[in-house]
């Protein structure tokens, strides 16, 4: 019988409490606790990214991410990068390069592309299809998603 742990974190700009198992993940925590559906569950084995969240400014696997170690920490999910009903710059960027066909890993497309983004403010194509790596899309090509990323870049802010 496993035993529980509390954790308090932020989770999309609020204090947050919650009582996990060790072996609880991230994905299972967000979806299953706190009911925020955007973040997918996948292949559950850290390959195709439709449940990339951010801790603490980093993209993650949440299906691999334990939620103990969240403690502390800040997390960002799909829910928290609108303000309101005013969709973050990026989200508007995919819907107006239609970079999403079916939606199941654009939740994870776009928090790794805020990532990257972050991280550096105008990458190349070459560089923006190398931080896409680790996030699959079965439905599109990729290039509207790049094309997307790429409209963000040189923006001059985070993003």
């Amino acid at each position: 019988m496993s035993t529980t742990r509390s954790i308090e974190f932020t989770l999309n700009g609020r204090k947050e409490r919650a009582e996990v198992t060790p072996l609880t993940t991230l994905v299972e925590l967000i979806r299953g606790h706190f009911g925020l559906t955007g973040t997918k569950l996948g292949c559950g084995e850290g390959e195709c990214g439709a449940c990339t969240v951010l801790v603490d400014g980093r993209s993650v696997n949440s299906c691999l991410f334990l939620a103990v170690d969240c403690h502390g920490k800040e997390v960002l999910t799909i829910e928290g990068l609108a303000h309101g009903t005013e969709l973050h710059p990026i989200q508007q960027a995919f819907i107006r390069e239609g970079a999403i066909q079916c939606g199941f890993c654009t939740p994870g497309m776009i928090l790794q592309a805020k990532a990257m983004l972050d991280a550096n403010g105008n990458p190349d194509e070459t560089a923006v299809r190398k931080g896409l790596e680790g996030n699959l899309c079965r439905c599109t090509g990729y290039d509207k998603i790049v094309r997307a990323i790429l409209s963000m870049a040189g923006k001059g802010e985070k993003a």
